[in-house]
């Protein structure tokens, strides 16, 4: 998978993809660079790439990241992550870097239930887990701009308003109906809603 030209620059986003080169599991570019793949090229300097994944795959990962360090976030602290413990809600977030000095990658645990992936904020909002993904023109997948706006909405950062902002008008009829559903059932008096 190569990075489209208006990515060229962006070496993060281009190691994380070679690291996931050959990850035989459902994975996507999410946050921010998600964003940026649906539009098509980078609309702002991102802290970091994160990649989602299904909660069912962590080893899988641990295993194509054979020699990587390890970290979990559990209750805002990072702690080692051992290769034997089954990361459990409300853990979601893991590091991995080859190295403890190295460039780090962070990975997002999702949930599903049968064929559907279930929103960790709120369990009975739902998307067909093998729609959840989009690719890039060059072969690139990531999360579904509805589902990542969705994850932004609760901490109205600045720079979720601005992602907020470059998004919504690029987004399907169906893409905004569902992301209209989604925060009117979680944050019912969302000021995105009246931008929808």
């Amino acid at each position: 998978m190569a990075l489209p030209n208006t990515f060229a620059a962006t070496d993060e986003l281009t190691r994380a993809v070679g690291a996931m080169r050959g990850f035989d599991r459902p994975w996507f570019v999410a946050g921010g660079w998600a964003l940026d793949l649906f539009r098509g090229s980078a609309s702002r300097q991102h802290a970091d790439v994160e990649i989602a994944l299904f909660r069912e795959d962590q080893h899988a990962l641990r295993h194509h990241l054979a020699g990587w360090e390890f970290e979990k976030v559990d209750a805002g602290r990072r702690s080692r992550w051992p290769a034997d413990e089954w990361l459990a809600l409300p853990i979601h977030e893991v590091h991995g870097s080859a190295t403890p000095e190295s460039w780090q990658l962070e990975f997002l645990l999702n949930e599903r239930e049968g064929g559907q992936w279930v929103y960790r904020r709120k369990a009975d909002v739902k998307y067909p887990a093998g729609e959840v993904g989009l690719r890039s023109v060059d072969g690139i997948p990531f999360l579904r701009p509805e589902i990542v706006l969705l994850y932004k909405a609760k901490a109205r950062r600045p720079i979720d308003e601005q992602d907020f902002q470059m998004v919504r008008c690029a987004l399907a009829p169906t893409e905004r109906a569902w992301l209209r559903w989604a925060l009117d059932a979680c944050h019912p008096d969302h000021a995105w809603l009246g931008m929808l």
